[in-house]
């Protein structure tokens, strides 16, 4: 079995191979290599504490997403229309460092505020750091969804400078953020159901409602199909009572191209969806036995799409933007650039039913 080498046998060993301008350079290498190992040794984790390192399990990351969701959707139903005006595409473009720094930072301090009182988390933030961390995820969300939407209106290119992009997502973030900050306290528990008993908390249907869905099925289908419809109907044109008479639907319309139209097509589906049934917010919940014709969520999400296409191109008929005379195309790039923010519209109109 071979002695094992000593510090002076290994630099006689170097020094006879490689000479002693080589020995003295390898031999430092290896002190400090050596060094090193001693040094990650001593760095190591305890294995007490990589007990305590957990993941996240699988209903704390549905948690997480719905929490995140609805902070998304709260911030769309507070800052779409805002993103629809050139004003402030302009006053983006124009916004200086320092400034976007101000108002991020007065953004930031609105958040808090308001994460201080309710959050938009189901669970009420309890302490100040909790707030915080709940402030940093509001105004992400927010510059986020801020920088999707600006991108599917082509105000936000490959071409475009980054301080110019930077400005716009600041600008037209500030809503967005407070959107989303106040999604629990205005959306989350308006009409809150305070259940007095464990009857209450079943999940299955209160006896009017068994009696109203067996004396007159058809009726009571026809009646939730209507009112599903009128509120989207509504909610559509309120929004888009605002956009449909000023120049930014042209102009956009006259920018976008076709992927980009199956884009925001996609998009208002997606919004939709996630602003009824995705979020949980509490008017929503208060429907889970809806018997209208059109009963699963992806087809109400279509038909309430259509219905908001269709209150979206009469907006702009009746505010002369496209007239019968004008070629199906401009209706068809009009109508889905309005159909955005009228989908937001009749989404909100649903969750009050």
């Amino acid at each position: 079995m071979p002695l094992k080498q000593t510090g002076l046998t290994q630099a006689l060993f170097y020094t006879s191979r490689f000479g002693v301008g080589w020995a003295v350079p390898i031999l430092q290498l290896k002190v400090l290599h050596k060094s090193w190992q001693n040094l990650a040794v001593k760095l190591r984790f305890p294995h007490r504490m990589a007990r305590r390192i957990t993941f996240p399990d699988k209903q704390e990351w549905k948690t997480e997403l719905e929490d995140l969701v609805r902070g998304a959707s709260g911030g769309f139903l507070f800052g779409i229309p805002l993103l629809y005006t050139m004003e402030a595409w302009w006053i983006g473009s124009e916004t200086n460092p320092p400034l976007m720094l101000g108002i991020l930072a007065f953004t930031f301090l609105i958040a808090f505020l308001l994460n201080r009182t309710d959050g938009f988390r189901q669970v009420k933030p309890d302490r100040p750091a909790q707030a915080l961390r709940d402030s940093i995820d509001v105004i992400a969300i927010g510059a986020v969804c801020t920088a999707l939407v600006l991108t599917l209106l082509q105000q936000i290119t490959m071409s475009t400078p980054l301080d110019e992009a930077l400005g716009k997502v600041v600008i037209e973030g500030m809503p967005f953020t407070i959107g989303a900050a106040l999604a629990g306290s205005t959306l989350l528990t308006q009409n809150k159901v305070q259940p007095s008993d464990d009857d209450s908390r079943s999940p299955h249907p209160s006896s009017s409602q068994e009696r109203t869905k067996k004396t007159h099925p058809q009726h009571t289908r026809l009646q939730q199909t209507l009112g599903s419809i009128g509120a989207t109907l509504v909610g559509a044109i309120i929004i888009a009572f605002n956009i449909a008479p000023t120049d930014e639907v042209p102009m956009l319309a006259a920018a976008i191209t076709a992927p980009w139209l199956l884009a925001m097509i996609g998009a208002s589906l997606l919004i939709s969806y996630c602003i009824v049934f995705v979020a949980g917010f509490t008017a929503r919940q208060n429907r889970p036995y809806y018997q209208g014709l059109f009963r699963r969520p992806l087809s109400e999400t279509l038909v309430s799409y259509l219905v908001s296409l269709l209150a979206a191109a009469f907006m702009l008929w009746l505010f002369h933007r496209l007239n019968f005379g004008h070629p199906w195309t401009l209706w068809l790039k009009q109508t889905i650039i309005l159909g955005l923010p009228a989908t937001v519209g009749g989404a909100a109109g649903r969750l009050a039913t």
